[in-house]
């Protein structure tokens, strides 16, 4: 079942330039491998050696952090959205 994957834009240079990219698999993790097996060198800025998440790379499946659902276990359904965001930090005082 193909998902939709929203790639930000310091990944795009992987996608070329490619924004949105339609994945097929029916769980996060699926849908990822089969992001990284489409586009080289995408897995191993998403997950570690361990093959767990990247601590500063969070990921939505519709507005929800996959952390706190099942991981990259959480099913997905088609049409849904994938959405990978690299953490933000700093601010201003």
């Amino acid at each position: 079942m193909s998902v939709t994957v929203r790639v930000p834009t310091q990944l795009r240079s992987l996608t070329d330039g490619v924004a949105e990219v339609p994945v097929d698999g029916s769980t996060v993790g699926e849908v990822l491998a089969a992001l990284g097996k489409s586009y080289p060198g995408f897995a191993e800025r998403l997950f570690d050696d361990d093959g767990n998440l990247r601590r500063f790379v969070n990921v939505f499946l519709a507005d929800e952090d996959v952390r706190f659902l099942d991981g990259v276990d959480t099913p997905v359904t088609a049409g849904q959205v994938v959405s990978i965001v690299p953490a933000v930090a700093g601010g201003a005082s």
